[in-house]
Order: C-alpha cells, then sequence, then structure tokens
C-alpha cells in the first residue's frame, strides 16, 4: 500500500513506520518536528518514499500531497501529546490536534483513504472496575489534550457515519520503550530510567497511588498497524493495553529498587490526573487477533538497554 503516516518521526510513528515498512507497504512521513526528531527515522530513513517536514495544519501543503500520491491509508499520529502543555496553552493542542486532524480527514474524504486516528487513554475517567476499561467505559476530558482528542475523535467517526469513509479511532494506553524522550516531556518510564541510570532522585508527583496500564511500543506499533489493516474496525473505537496496572510508587520501586531515591512532590496538574488506568484490551483481542506480547519487566529491560546505549546518561 502508499502509507502517510502523520507524526512518524515521533516516538511511536517511528515504530509504526518501521513495522509498515517491514511489511512491504510504502510509506511518506509528514512531520512538523515539533515533538519528533529526524534522528529517530535515520536506521530507515533511506526506506521511505519520502520524509516531508511540514505542518498538518497547512492545507495547501496537503492539497499538494493528496493530489500527488495516492494513498490507500493514513495513519494519522500527528499531534500535541503534552497534558501540562494543554494546560498552558490550549490553544496549541486544540489547533493541532483537533483543526489539523479535520484538515487530515477532509483530504482523506476528498481521496477515500482510511483513516486511522491515534487517540489516547487520557479520554477516559479512572477505572472502577476490576475487569479494567472497555471502550463503554465513561470519558472525562480532565485536560484541554484529552478534550481536543475527544473532539477529534467525534469528527473522525462523524466522517464514517456521514460519507462511509472507512476509519478507525484507537486508544493505547501508557506506551513506553525505546525513543521515548527521558527528559520532562518524556514518559514515566523513559524519566525513572534515566534518573535511575544518573544517579539521580526519582521525584512522583503526590502520593503515587495512581496507577499505569504501560504497553510497550513494539506491541504498540503492531496495534496500530493491524487498526489499519481490518474492515472489522472501520467505524469502531479500539483500546490496546497490557492489562495490567502498576502504581506509580511500584514502578519506581521496580525500576529503581532503592526507597532511600524516591522522593514525592506536589503535583503539577492534579486536576488532570487519573487515579486508575487499566485497560480492558477484549475488544482488540476479538476483532484484531491482537495481544501484547512483551511483559512490563521484559520492556523495562530493553528500554533501560536502549537508554544506556544511546548515550543519555
Amino acid at each position: 500500500m502508499n502509507v502517510l503516516l502523520t507524526g512518524g518521526a515521533g516516538f511511536i510513528g517511528r515504530a509504526v513506520a518501521k513495522k509498515l515498512l517491514s511489511d512491504g507497504h510504502k510509506v511518506w512521513i509528514l512531520d512538523d518536528l515539533s515533538n519528533g526528531r529526524e534522528e529517530n527515522i535515520e536506521e530507515f530513513r533511506n526506506e521511505l518514499e519520502d520524509f516531508i517536514i511540514g505542518d498538518i495544519k497547512n492545507e495547501e501543503l496537503l492539497n499538494t500531497i493528496f493530489k500527488e500520491i495516492p494513498f490507500d491509508m493514513c495513519y494519522h499520529l500527528g499531534a500535541s501529546i503534552n497534558v501540562q502543555d494543554s494546560i498552558d496553552d490550549p490553544r496549541t493542542t486544540f489547533n493541532n490536534d483537533t483543526v489539523g486532524t479535520f484538515y487530515i480527514l477532509e483530504q482523506c474524504r476528498k481521496h477515500n483513504v482510511k483513516v486511522v486516528f491515534m487517540s489516547t487513554c487520557m479520554v477516559y475517567d479512572r477505572c472502577l472496575d476490576a475487569s479494567g476499561i472497555t471502550e463503554q467505559h465513561p470519558i472525562k476530558p480532565a485536560s484541554p489534550y484529552a478534550g481536543s482528542k475527544i473532539a477529534a475523535e467525534n469528527m473522525v467517526l462523524s466522517y464514517y457515519h456521514a460519507y462511509g469513509l472507512p476509519t478507525v479511532v484507537i486508544r493505547p494506553f501508557n506506551t513506553y520503550g525505546p525513543y521515548q524522550k527521558t527528559g520532562g516531556e518524556g514518559g514515566v518510564v523513559a524519566i525513572f530510567i534515566k534518573k535511575k541510570l544518573s544517579e539521580e532522585a526519582v521525584s512522583i508527583y503526590g502520593e503515587g497511588t495512581q496507577t499505569r496500564d504501560l504497553l510497550y511500543v513494539d506491541d504498540c506499533a503492531d496495534f496500530v498497524v493491524q487498526a489499519g489493516y481490518s474492515d472489522q474496525v472501520n467505524g469502531e473505537i479500539v483500546n490496546a493495553g497490557l492489562g495490567k496496572d502498576i502504581s506509580v510508587n511500584d514502578l519506581a520501586m521496580l525500576i529503581v529498587e532503592d526507597p532511600a531515591r524516591i522522593e514525592h512532590v506536589e503535583h503539577i496538574h492534579p486536576q488532570s490526573e487519573i487515579k486508575k488506568l487499566l485497560c480492558n484490551y477484549d475488544k482488540a483481542k476479538n476483532l484484531l487477533g491482537w495481544e501484547p506480547k512483551i511483559s512490563l519487566e521484559e520492556g523495562i529491560r530493553r528500554t533501560e538497554q536502549w537508554i544506556k546505549s544511546s548515550h543519555l546518561i
């Protein structure tokens, strides 16, 4: 297939690009590098059809790309993804995540291109059920990031219902692994591992009893790609996660193994914290035959190995 991948130079986008290329597809990446990095795709840059540095809100650019290339599929991962940034500057997040998605949808509608839309588990309210969060679980836009993603999800699904355009909304849970940023805007696993290797204290926001369902990046990429291949999920919302949650306190201990190096600090956005995240991925299993393969312990080991080998400490 001819595939357009927005946000392909990002942490998850990179893994999706690699999977698509290994499956034999022709891949074009569109990324404005506001969050992604060119070095993320260095390893396979020569295999790409093109790497376009550009903004999904640039309608002229999108017009040109879609006119020139007969795409079969658009994996739309390009977005502002930081919760704190969305609270500080909601306009940028709304424009990138909601308006930008609308511009992508319009091109895909004109050219009849399937859209796989990357949403987030952050749209959900806290998990109260031992069996985990299903796609029917209540949503709660606790941050402008979550609100923008919900708005975009609704537009994506409206194109399926109004125009018959094949679209799917995917909600991966907290994804981690190699190539994730290890600084303040990175994921909790990458940040904790870097702190451990740098022999610094690990800071936990609030009490640390909040839980996360952590999905290894290769498992996430496999899920994203499979959602594009299947007609079973068109018009659907589908979750993916490990199906096990862990408290941030326990995660810190698993990584650092020394309670003396763990400290608790005041939460910077307690109003946007989701107390318990636990994924129920039965729908992905039933419709896509997808299940995660990498355990949390193995994923942490691989991530630590990558951080060491990349000299990020």
